[in-house]
């Protein structure tokens, strides 16, 4: 990148914790948060599914939201996770940009309606752009929003979107990521693809049968180098490339060579300046269907050669959270940075020659500085971003 893009706050809800420091935990302690469905009410209770453990209710007393005004599930994450990353950044000011990922958005409350009961708000409630509207709305803060609704990918190029702005010199300050909940047209539309597990998943296993869904939210905090400086805040991190590309391949499906996949990663190495040697750990994509992890595994051998970093999906922790598994997993990349330690990829046991053979735990190599996370959605819509620790 041209400008130095650095990462001020981050705040994370999922199937694993309703926080940071809750995610944290539970990744270095492998803990899984794929379960029987709980909240979702659907009839096909067959499926596990990564729900974050609270109703709405209990997300509504905790954020103080009453009256008559509908919040849908989506916007609940959405907001406990933005709360987290705005206090994390020590941010007070109120002219900041929210972009924003999500395809479900209010669907939960439709559906909840839906024949009978539905109004001119919940309708007008019912799109991604007004999702996120009711986010910001919440806060106060925010003079600029925009939604992306690129399928798994949104929040990621939420992400390369609010990079751009900074980089443009639009903005210094701009909160990314996205937010997604499980509803019934979520669940009902990944089963007419059948490429959801009645078990929980298992990425790259030579016995993946398909992924499960999840939900959550994450935000991070891009600012500029010299308004970090200004504001006197510590980085987390620094966004240091950005990759998207569209192969058009298939509706659904990845290409056997990983071709999308190959050239947003390409693209954000180029971007951040790094040789495929300079990267330590790659979070990727990995939902645990056979084409995705077949196809993923063909893009990183491409880039990569022989000369694999550690490779790990943590969707066997989280479930797939569509729109929001960017973020979330930006998060994660985050964490494992300031951390020093590789999130496990959970229900590997069975090599398959068409995969890659992922991280399974031990120690480290040599110290992670920079990470890659990869997020692939519907229609070939790739995304990569490289994610290094902070430096002076």
């Amino acid at each position: 990148m041209k400008k130095r893009i650095l990462i001020t706050g981050t705040g994370v809800v999922s199937a694993i914790g309703n926080n940071s420091q809750e995610c944290l935990d539970a990744l270095l302690e492998g803990h899984s948060g794929i379960s029987s469905v709980q909240y979702l009410k659907t009839g096909h209770k067959e499926f596990p599914v990564g729900e974050v453990k609270m109703g709405n209710g209990e997300m509504g007393r905790m954020l103080g939201i009453s009256g008559k005004r509908a919040y849908s599930r989506t916007a609940l994450l959405g907001i406990l996770a933005l709360r987290e990353a705005l206090a994390a950044a020590q941010l007070n000011r109120r002219d900041l940009a929210l972009i924003s990922g999500t395809t479900v958005a209010g669907m939960d409350i439709t559906e909840e309606a839906y024949p009978d009961r539905l109004s001119r708000d919940i309708l007008g409630g019912h799109d991604c752009g007004s999702n996120t509207n009711l986010i910001a709305d919440y806060f106060g803060c925010f003079d600029f929003t925009s939604t992306l609704s690129t399928a798994c990918s949104s929040a990621l190029n939420a992400a390369i979107y609010g990079a751009r702005l900074i980089e443009a010199g639009f903005r210094d300050i701009v909160v990314v990521g996205g937010t997604e909940a499980l509803s019934r047209f979520h669940l009902n539309g990944f089963k007419s693809l059948m490429i959801l597990d009645e078990a929980p998943c298992r990425p790259f296993d030579a016995t993946r049968a398909g992924l499960n869904l999840g939900e959550g939210a994450a935000y991070l905090v891009l600012e500029s180098e010299a308004s970090a400086q200004k504001r006197g805040v510590r980085p987390i991190g620094e966004l240091k490339g950005t990759g998207n590309a569209c192969d058009a391949f298939h509706q659904t499906a990845s290409s056997p060579e990983g071709e999308g996949a190959f050239r947003a990663m390409e693209e954000a190495l180029e971007e951040a300046d790094l040789a495929p040697s300079e990267i330590q750990y790659v979070n990727a994509h990995g939902t645990g269907t056979p084409n995705n992890d077949a196809s993923e595994t063909a893009a990183l051998r491409r880039i990569f050669g022989q000369e694999l970093p550690p490779v790990s999906s943590t969707k066997g922790l989280t479930g797939h959270t569509t729109s929001a598994s960017g973020s979330i997993e930006a998060v994660f990349c985050l964490l494992a940075l300031g951390h020093q330690f590789i999130p496990r990829n959970q229900g590997f046991a069975t090599a398959d020659a068409e995969c890659l053979t992922p991280y399974m735990g031990g120690s480290l190599d040599q110290p992670l500085r920079n990470v890659l996370c990869n997020s692939f959605g519907f229609g070939g819509n790739d995304s990569s971003i490289v994610i290094g620790a902070y430096g002076e």
